[in-house]
């Protein structure tokens, strides 16, 4: 079903100001930008991927309503500062002060793909801060072959990035019914980051392996899986699944890297019935 032309509208008035909507934060020396939408406890902080912004899950916050949302922009992504380091490591630190900094109650933890890993390894190394983790399109270790089809774009962008580069339409690539509006403002954020800070954090990705740290996750873990993910498909799931004790693997068949985006409904309804009750708190 098609939406309605007041939904569209609805969507395109929304991207269009998505950025208007962002606050401040002071998380451990570097300014984060931040869209909080209020709502029951426990909160979720909403951890985007690479390139991309808290935008990304523009999409979802409306199935999402009646919980408190916090959607941060990762260092150098969006509105927050870049700070000097571009590691998992780094960005896992940054959320964890700004769980401190909002003083937020173990808040669920939902990371898509870079912000899986950054979930990963904030649960492991904080593992107090959260109460819940939901993995959304991720993996412990990327293993991308010298010539991937991600590593050759990006070694291939130049400074001013155009919003309409014809590495978005193989890199933002989506079911069809994924807003316009919505897939345009995506690109224009991922250009306003400058093409050496995309290859300086894209290396530090291809390093990360989260092997060993993710045995230190001990909380009740939702792990979502696009079936036609091509970045990190069924071997990738199945090591998560394995290496979380107790976690739980859901697939969205017909999705591809961004089930946030093309399955929305169905994301938010999964998330709604491993955590809708909001009780994870161990002690």
């Amino acid at each position: 079903m098609k939406p309605a032309l007041s939904e569209l509208m609805d969507q395109d008035i929304e991207q269009s100001t998505w950025a208007c909507r962002k606050r401040m934060v002071d998380a451990g020396g570097l300014d984060l930008a931040y869209v909080e939408v209020a709502g029951s406890e426990p909160s979720l902080v909403l951890v985007h991927g690479f390139t991309d912004t808290s935008r990304s899950f523009s999409l979802l916050a409306p199935h999402l309503s009646g919980r408190r949302l916090i959607m941060p922009d990762l260092r150098g992504h969006g509105g927050s500062q870049a700070g000097e380091g571009s590691g998992v490591a780094d960005f896992a630190d940054d959320i964890a002060g700004l769980i401190q900094r909002l003083q937020l109650d173990r808040p669920i933890v939902v990371g898509h793909s870079l912000g899986g890993m950054v979930s990963i390894a904030l649960a492991a190394q904080y593992p107090k801060l959260i109460g819940g983790l939901i993995i959304l399109a991720s993996t412990l270790k990327p293993d991308f072959a010298s010539h991937h089809q991600l590593i050759d774009g990006v070694a291939a962008l130049r400074d001013p990035i155009s919003p309409s580069d014809p590495f978005y339409d193989w890199w933002h690539a989506c079911q069809p019914g994924v807003p316009q509006a919505f897939l345009a403002g995506l690109a224009q954020d991922a250009s306003a980051i400058p093409a050496a800070r995309w290859r300086a954090i894209l290396e530090e990705i291809r390093r990360t392996d989260l092997t060993a740290a993710v045995r230190a996750v001990r909380v009740p873990t939702l792990i979502i899986a696009g079936g036609r993910d091509p970045l990190f498909g069924e071997a990738h799931q199945r090591a998560l699944v394995q290496a979380i004790a107790g976690s739980r693997l859901v697939w969205a068949r017909d999705c591809g890297h961004n089930p946030h985006w093309e399955a929305p409904a169905f994301v938010a309804a999964i998330i709604g019935q491993a955590f809708g009750n909001g009780d994870t708190r161990r002690g």
